[in-house]
C-alpha cells in the first residue's frame, strides 16, 4: 500500500470514492472554485476563510482572503487537519 509522506498507509482509492462520488462532495469542489473566483485569487495562491467553515464561517467575501499555497498548507499541518 502506498505511504504519505509521514509514512502512514493510504487507500489513495478509497480516498477518490469518498471525495468525488457524493452529490455532497461534489457541491463542495464546486463551492470551493466559486470561493477561489469571488476572492480573486491569482496562480500560486489559494483561498483560506478567516472564520474556517467548520467553525461557523461563511463563504461571504468579507470571510475569505488569498494566501499563498505555503502559508495555507502550513497552517493545516500545524492545525492537524
Amino acid at each position: 500500500m502506498p505511504k504519505d509522506a509521514r509514512g502512514r498507509d493510504r487507500d489513495y482509492r478509497k480516498e477518490y470514492d469518498r471525495d468525488h462520488s457524493s452529490k455532497e462532495a461534489i457541491a463542495d469542489r464546486n463551492a470551493r472554485g466559486r470561493d477561489r473566483k469571488k476572492a480573486g485569487c491569482k496562480e500560486g495562491q489559494e483561498v483560506d476563510h478567516i472564520k474556517p467553515l467548520s467553525k461557523g464561517g461563511t463563504s461571504a467575501k468579507s470571510n475569505l482572503r488569498c494566501v499563498s499555497l505555503h502559508e495555507n498548507r502550513e497552517k493545516a499541518t500545524k492545525s492537524g487537519h
